[in-house]
């Protein structure tokens, strides 16, 4: 059984994936350099970020920094009007909530987090939230679960975490956390080889919590 889950934000509990990657193609089209979804995923799995590829290209910083701010207005504007939910987060988490304690870890910048929880149920049952700015080091890196085992005060073999992408799953398997990877059509191609579970759905979480699978 796990007392503890740390959940993944993106992929996970909303459906923003997409959209952050399209924000980033739209910025970088406007100095000429493209992006397919493929090369941005592999670059995302070696934590190189979306703006990797343009500085190989010879974008120079103060160009990079305008591009930044464009892709994040672009992307608040997706999260503003394009639908972001996945079916049945809600019920799980209350089901889950009767027997773990919950909490998110996420790459997030915490103004694009808290624009996606303006008006959304899902924060009320977690115990704290992590984004990008509680942490030096992003996922794949440990530092995030890591981070979230000491806020619990939770060791990680009592801990399950949820993932969707294989930059997060190397993140707790670098943390030593069981991960269970949740089926995502925009990660779907990526090693997942290394997961103590995969999943359809976050409805058979409680399965594993509960230690039945």
């Amino acid at each position: 059984m796990k007392k503890f889950v740390l959940l993944d934000h993106d992929g996970v509990l909303v459906d923003t994936e997409p959209w952050y990657f399209r924000a980033g193609q739209r910025a970088l089209a406007e100095v000429g350099v493209s992006v397919d979804l493929d090369s941005y995923l592999h670059d995302m799995s070696l934590g190189l970020g979306t703006w990797h590829r343009a500085r190989a290209a010879g974008v120079d910083d103060e160009t990079l920094d305008r591009l930044r701010r464009r892709r994040n207005d672009y992307y608040q504007e997706y999260l503003r009007t394009e639908d972001i939910e996945i079916p049945g987060v809600i019920e799980t988490l209350a089901e889950l909530a009767e027997h773990a304690r919950m909490a998110i870890v996420t790459t997030s910048k915490r103004t694009d987090f808290d624009l996606i929880h303006e008006k959304r149920q899902i924060v009320p049952f977690m115990e704290f939230v992590l984004t990008r700015e509680n942490y030096e080091r992003a996922k794949p890196d440990a530092e995030p679960y890591l981070a979230g085992l000491r806020r619990f005060g939770a060791t990680a073999a009592e801990t399950l975490v949820v993932e969707d992408s294989s930059r997060g799953l190397s993140s707790a398997v670098a943390a030593g956390i069981d991960c269970a990877v949740v089926h995502n059509e925009f990660t779907k191609t990526q090693d997942f080889s290394r997961a103590t579970h995969r999943i359809q759905s976050l409805r058979e979480l409680k399965g594993i919590v509960l230690g039945d699978e």
